[in-house]
């Protein structure tokens, strides 16, 4: 009985295993084959693996994305006493060494969670191909390939499968071009969109969705009929016509449908969070966007994008970055406070960026124009070694001179942060297997606070 029992249990394989190790199946199954009288001090190094990650929050991503271009010279990679340096003045930070503008005061306090690439360099000027790359991690090509965004990627390799929520969220109300969406991954990594641009004023203050509940006048015992209807109707048609389109829309409906059951909605409602707490994020898209983020990635989102536009500072770039700024630090800097505060910011990763920087030389219009040679990310939380900055733009910012970092370089930074093997492949329509991260994209590993994880070849 031993031996068959033990061939029984030798089938146990890889499949039976999670990222972070034995599954409970598994764990189940080793501790029946010991009460059988079956030696398992082979699986004693995964039981052991498995121990020291139970209980560990899945890993998320919150991407700040600013629209338009943010001026590094203004914000993180300050100038100083040259002439491209400008008004703006540096201050301290809790990170020794790391200086920030003076338009940032709270969020120089969070720094020591914090690290600055002050070396990212392009090739990609223009607003929508920038996009594209910064979103993607693919240069715009003629290829023909649909190629996923950021937040469809890692989501695709982060989601919960228990959560009643979408794995990606955008709160974006714009964008250059149309590089936010999952490509070909399909409708079911497609960012769940958050506007707040909406004729629902409920929905509008709590940066919201609309058209999640029944009309009025409709009970609930009509609206399961209506839906019963409407999915044996769909289908019969699907079984007839099969489309692109169908799918989907009924992945799109079936996202809905599994909110309003479920009640997921509810994290929308911005309202049952403290009116202080609200105040200090900032009673703005922005701010609001950012303590949203939070809220949905407590109950199991996976990815959140929260934009905000207007850093497209050609002309009156001072006034304008310093409102921006007015945003930004309060909602960043609330954010990471939150999430420290409730153990999520150990799994989750903040990234700051945009598509491209400013030009160090202020024009003739007091402005900044675009400049990709030489422009400045964030990372931090999940992953990152924080209280840092690294790369050099030398003393005018007009080209890295230590460290150059390229897009495949952050891709695979941000990966090994979130602990997804950068090797990962996905599959396009044509069957050409597509990675997440370039073969040229190295890991900065000085940013990095776990061992980077790898798959076979």
């Amino acid at each position: 009985m031993a031996l068959n029992t033990g061939r029984r249990f030798a089938g146990l394989g890889l499949n039976e295993m999670g990222r972070d190790g034995l599954s409970r199946r598994a764990l189940l199954r080793t501790s029946l084959a010991a009460a059988y009288g079956v030696s398992y001090s082979a699986w004693l190094p995964q039981l052991a693996a498995a121990a020291e990650t139970a209980g560990t929050k899945p890993k998320a991503c919150i991407l700040l994305w600013m629209a338009g271009g943010p001026s590094q010279t203004d914000t993180f990679d300050l100038k100083p006493g040259h002439a491209n340096g400008g008004p703006v003045k540096p201050i301290d930070t809790s990170a020794a060494g790391v200086q920030i503008s003076e338009h940032l005061p709270q969020l120089a306090k969070q720094m020591h969670d914090l690290a600055v690439i002050r070396s990212l360099t392009t090739q990609e000027g223009d607003h929508d191909r920038a996009t594209r790359l910064m979103l993607t991690g693919q240069r715009p090509a003629a290829d023909g390939i649909n190629y996923p965004s950021l937040g469809s990627l890692l989501a695709k390799e982060l989601q919960q499968a228990d959560s009643e929520l979408p794995p990606c969220v955008s709160i974006s109300p714009f964008r250059f071009g149309d590089a936010g969406g999952p490509g070909f991954l399909g409708p079911d990594y497609a960012p769940l969109v958050v506007s707040g641009s909406s004729n629902d004023p409920e929905a509008r203050a709590n940066l919201s969705i609309e058209n999640l509940k029944a009309p009025a006048g409709v009970s609930k015992e009509s609206m399961e009929k209506r839906v019963q209807l409407r999915q044996f109707l769909g289908q019969n048609f699907s079984e007839q016509v099969s489309s692109p389109s169908i799918v989907a829309h009924q992945a799109n409906y079936s996202r809905a449908m599994k909110m309003i059951a479920s009640d997921a909605k509810g994290a929308f409602k911005l309202d049952e969070e403290p009116a202080a707490l609200r105040d200090k994020y900032g009673r703005n898209r922005f701010g609001q966007g950012c303590l949203l983020a939070r809220r949905l990635i407590e109950r199991g989102v996976s990815f959140v994008e929260v934009t905000l536009e207007g850093w497209d500072t050609h002309a009156d770039n001072f006034n304008a970055v310093k409102q921006l700024n007015g945003m930004l630090d309060p909602g960043w800097a609330t954010l990471m406070e939150d999430l420290r505060q409730r153990s999520l910011l150990d799994s989750t990763m903040v990234v700051w960026m945009g598509e491209f920087g400013r030009t160090p030389k202020i024009n003739g219009t007091n402005g900044r124009d675009h400049f990709p040679l030489a422009w400045s990310a964030v990372l931090g939380g999940a992953g990152i070694k924080g209280g840092q900055a690294i790369g050099n733009t030398g003393p005018g910012g007009m080209e890295v001179t230590d460290r150059p970092v390229k897009v495949a370089d952050l891709y695979a930074t941000m990966c090994a942060g979130l602990g997804i093997p950068v090797e990962v492949e996905n599959i396009s329509p044509e069957g050409r297997p597509i990675r997440i991260v370039g073969k040229e994209g190295k890991v900065i590993n000085d940013l990095v606070s776990e061992p980077r994880k790898t798959t076979k070849a």
